[in-house]
């Protein structure tokens, strides 16, 4: 059993370091009170430095909150990550460690970070970059099921990579492969796996918009089409139209890589121009609903303000893009969700008919049941929805012929 050490116990460190403990003596430490059952919560960083021979960094890069994607910001000056938070944990490593440590930092950051910002804070000790690829709500899964593990050393060749990877064989549930290289080359598979998803969501509800502007035509019958299209393209994974790209990874991502683009003057921004699609995409749902509910004589009602089902988060979430467009028009609009961290504009119930955007779906995001799927919903709904309502689904799910109410499918307009 290793001693490891996490330091950063929020959203992703503390699920990673439960899952280490089920083989390991885990020690752990966060500006936070935090409790577990598995993980030996230290008082100090230099606690938790001491403890350990493997040191597991899960701290925040942060973006300006005006750059989560949650609003538009495709026209705010490209900026790179935050990084102040990693180099005060590394300093403060580098400063207790009376024996060489083994360094592994989980946090997502830009190709060439670590060499220029994180290398020189450190003495003896090795540093290895090893970003997951996790979501929020499904943390522990992803993490002993993922499609790869991706690790970065200095110079792509150092030994303690095969302990690392020896390590994380113990807890795997599947068999990964294992993506190794030097720093900068694990920083560019994270970053543009992410930009790569950005661009897939993208295009498939750009075919959405073109389905509710050209008429006679259903997004699914022609997104179908690609996903199964295996040998040029690639596998069905994020080729539904609907919600568009969102959560606390993806949005700041392409937008942190505007900010590289620019920096190492490559000559053009892809990135932006993905962002860009994101914004012109939600402001055209944005309309369509504002058009409804000006027809109808109603209000406009998001279901699910979070960036999706089951989770509190609100950062990057597509909902309140779309929210925002809704309310430049002048349209009140109110969220439904449960969960939600964000509690502004959001009700427990509604009174009234209205237009309701079905924003979360929990079959599409997840594919399978999850520990929410029968907590606080009435026929599939965060509440009782009123009959007379117009429901807008961008998933092209449910029922048109339900007599309650008048049901659009988003991004299908045969007649």
């Amino acid at each position: 059993m290793k001693k490891i050490g996490f330091i950063g116990l929020g959203k992703l460190g503390m699920d990673a370091a439960e899952v280490m403990a089920t083989k390991n003596d885990v020690y752990g430490f966060d500006i936070y009170p935090r409790v577990s059952n598995t993980v030996k919560v230290c008082e100090t960083v230099q606690e938790c430095v001491s403890k350990s021979d493997w040191i597991f960094i899960a701290v925040e890069t942060p973006h300006s909150k005006e750059y989560d994607g949650s609003v538009p910001s495709a026209h705010l000056q490209p900026k790179d990550f935050d990084y102040s938070v990693v180099k005060s944990v590394l300093t403060e490593i580098n400063q207790y460690a009376t024996a060489d440590k083994n360094i592994v930092l989980i946090s997502t950051v830009l190709p060439g970070t670590t060499r220029r910002e994180f290398d020189n804070l450190l003495d003896n000790h090795t540093l290895i970059y090893n970003p997951y690829l996790i979501a929020m709500g499904t943390v522990k899964w992803d993490m002993v099921n993922p499609e790869m593990l991706i690790i970065g050393s200095k110079d792509g060749n150092d030994p303690r990579v095969n302990e690392l990877i020896n390590m994380y064989q113990e807890v795997m549930e599947n068999n990964p492969r294992y993506e190794c290289g030097t720093w900068e080359e694990a920083e560019a598979i994270k970053i543009f796996y992410n930009t790569y998803i950005s661009a897939k969501v993208g295009i498939v509800n750009m075919i959405q918009d073109f389905a509710m502007k050209i008429g006679n035509m259903n997004v699914d019958v022609v997104t179908d089409a690609l996903a199964n299209a295996k040998i040029r393209l690639q596998s069905p994974k994020y080729m539904t139209a609907g919600m568009g790209d969102a959560g606390a990874c993806h949005p700041r991502d392409n937008i942190a890589l505007r900010w590289l683009a620019d920096n190492y003057d490559v000559g053009y921004d892809m990135f932006s121009t993905i962002m860009g699609a994101r914004e012109s995409q939600a402001h055209n749902m944005a309309n369509f609903l504002v058009e409804q509910a000006k027809e109808n004589n109603m209000s406009v009602v998001i279901h699910g303000k979070a960036y999706k089902p089951d989770i509190p988060y609100c950062i990057g979430s597509y909902s309140t893009l779309v929210g925002h467009y809704v309310a430049e028009h002048g349209v009140d609009v109110k969220y439904l969700d449960p969960l939600a961290d964000d509690t502004r504009d959001v009700i427990a119930t509604m009174e009234q008919p209205a237009v309701m955007l079905l924003a979360h779906n929990r079959k599409i995001t997840y594919g399978y049941a999850t520990e929410h799927s029968d907590t606080d919903l009435a026929d599939g709904f965060y509440c009782n929805v009123p009959d007379g309502s117009v429901i807008v689904d961008p998933w092209r799910k449910m029922d048109t012929k339900d007599s309650r109410y008048k049901v659009v499918h988003y991004g299908n307009s045969r007649k």
